[in-house]
């Protein structure tokens, strides 16, 4: 699985972040900062819930042991609002009363402290792929699927992210496909009115089959291409 495209998933997504320790809120803030698009660190359970009625989140990342109210409780209530909002939990606590609660709530990651920041990207990998809508992306052959909102190709073992212009050139032909699509009409969809060398598309389609395979995209002589979903796909 491609770790960086995993994490693009995030770059346009926004997290609530509940840790009463400062110093500890501080250093996790600045990694979450580099990640999401948006980012509210607070630092209690009470302010958490508050602020989680208030605002629309894309993930949770909660501290357990908070003033005012406890992150398990702040999750208790959270649940009844939102069944399926990924959470992290970041705690010292690892008595199995703990865990057992962590189950209950489906907590996508319980994580204890002391964590470093390979074990929290780890977490938010896991977390990053519960927000994937799968039922919007495109099945393209038996083996890889194509995930518009996301720009990327994957299936159970892979994952991988699309170049712009890889993205762009894919959704085009998925919109046309069983098509021809002329090489005057990728021109304009792909590079508008920076017109490429004919070897700038031949490189585009090299290497998009690299990670599609190579016999989805058919090269039409003369012509331009066309991608064949429904035949490989079947």
């Amino acid at each position: 699985m491609n770790r960086h495209a995993t994490l693009d998933i995030l770059k346009n997504k926004s997290v609530l972040y509940a840790e009463d320790e400062q110093g500890i809120r501080k250093n996790i803030t600045e990694i979450l900062e580099i990640i999401f698009q948006k980012v509210t660190a607070v630092d209690d359970g009470l302010k958490a819930l508050d602020e989680f009625q208030a605002t629309s989140y894309d993930m949770l990342i909660f501290d357990i042991s908070m003033p005012n109210l406890d992150g398990i409780e702040a999750i208790k209530s959270i649940r009844k609002i939102n069944k399926k909002i990924p959470i992290i939990i970041l705690s010292a606590h690892t008595e199995q009363e703990y865990l057992w609660k962590a189950i209950e709530l489906k907590i996508t990651k319980y994580l204890k402290k002391p964590y470093n920041r390979k074990t929290l990207t780890s977490a938010l990998e896991v977390a990053a792929l519960e927000l994937v809508d799968y039922n919007l992306d495109i099945k393209l052959t038996k083996d890889y699927t194509y995930s518009p909102s996301t720009k990327t190709i994957y299936n159970t073992k892979y994952f991988t992210k699309l170049s712009k212009n890889e993205s762009k050139f894919l959704e085009y032909l998925i919109k046309n496909k069983n098509k021809i699509v002329t090489f005057d009409n990728i021109y304009s969809y792909v590079w508008g009115y920076e017109i490429p060398s004919k070897d700038a598309l031949k490189f585009l389609v090299k290497e998009l089959r690299k990670k599609i395979g190579k016999d989805l995209i058919k090269n039409v002589y003369g012509v331009g291409y066309m991608l064949e979903i429904e035949k490989i796909a079947k």
